[in-house]
């Protein structure tokens, strides 16, 4: 049983799982299904907030149970309550859990000094982040501490994703470059020389650990991220390269130089990398893609997407979570005034 199926990465996953000789049932609240899927999988409707609904989904049991939207010490509670009934759990959370030996993490980015400075790469027994109620990374920690807890009952694979990238997703960080490059702007401007490094993470490689987790149950937490972290720079360039266009990058040594001006979603003060040794060593894994083989895909989700609408219409979480992105008079003004800047 795959919940949140419809999603992002549900899509993928259903559809591996199916392949791999899995019976699926795929749950989401339309009970919709992806013309990709093959044709036995199962649709069910339910609300995953609504437990009553995922108890009935549930059934008589089911051997695994993949979840892709569990958040929170009651999503924690409310797959634990079906314990008698799920073989296994494979559920995602975040590498926004993690902090730094100084107490600092993704909740303190934004506070003068406050971006975590993690090891090089990050391991799973990084320290995390103490479980609330005040912030998305402090929920996950909390939804993980709960499902280990309780790892004698229900054996859960939790799956730390990073920057999650593919089709179908709400928030795309590629929208920065690719919007850019469909408005003709022939420079960009990219802070911290450039070389920022923020994790990606492939639907498809994702998709891949679900696969050999719900395969090898266990109590376990796992980094899934991709097999390179690409700087910033790089991924410019390799949108360039599907979109068939040439632009400059101006690159500025520190921070943005401006509110709205070159602040990507993947500019980072230091590299946030993650290990992949552990779910190598506990699930064979060996990544199925690289961050530019999926980006083909990606660029033509999102140009489909902007197709005749304004991109706050077609990203409103984007615009919600990042703010105006492409307010070039402040980069217009900011660029015609290098002659006089230290870049």
């Amino acid at each position: 049983m795959v919940v949140g199926a419809t999603g992002q990465i549900g899509r993928v996953a259903v559809g591996a799982l199916a392949r791999d000789g899995w019976e699926v049932t795929a749950v989401s609240r339309g009970g919709g299904r992806d013309d990709g899927w093959p044709e036995d999988v199962r649709v069910a409707r339910a609300d995953r907030e609504d437990d009553a609904a995922l108890a009935e989904a549930v059934g008589g049991g089911c051997d695994v149970l993949v979840d892709m939207v569990a958040y929170g010490p009651a999503h924690a509670r409310q797959l634990t309550s079906l314990a008698d009934r799920v073989g296994s759990a494979v559920v995602i959370s975040s590498v926004s859990v993690y902090e730094d030996d100084k107490g600092r993490g993704f909740d303190t980015q934004a506070e003068p000094g406050g971006f975590p400075e993690y090891p090089v790469p990050v391991t799973e027994d990084q320290r995390t982040v103490r479980p609330g109620d005040t912030s998305y990374s402090t929920r996950k920690a909390g939804l993980e501490r709960d499902l280990l807890a309780a790892g004698d009952r229900l054996p859960t694979t939790l799956l730390r994703a990073g920057a999650i990238h593919g089709p179908h997703c709400r928030t795309p960080r590629e929208l920065y470059f690719v919007k850019r490059n469909l408005d003709g702007r022939t420079r960009r401007i990219l802070p911290y020389g450039g070389e920022s490094r923020f994790h990606p993470a492939s639907v498809h490689n994702i998709a891949e650990l679900i696969r050999l987790a719900a395969a090898r149950p266990g109590t376990r937490v796992l980094n899934a991220v991709d097999p390179q972290a690409p700087t910033v720079a790089e991924i410019a360039r390799a949108i360039d390269a599907v979109m068939g266009v040439e632009r400059e990058s101006v690159l500025v040594d520190g921070p943005p130089p401006a509110p709205t001006v070159g602040d990507t979603p993947w500019s980072v003060p230091v590299p946030v990398v993650c290990d992949m040794g552990a779910a190598e060593r506990e699930l064979g894994y060996r990544p199925v893609v690289r961050y530019a083989q999926t980006l083909p895909d990606t660029v033509a989700w999102i140009e489909g997407q902007l197709a005749g609408r304004d991109w706050r219409e077609a990203y409103p979480r984007m615009f919600q979570t990042y703010g105006d992105l492409f307010d070039y008079a402040a980069e217009d003004a900011f660029l015609d005034g290098l002659g006089t800047r230290d870049v």
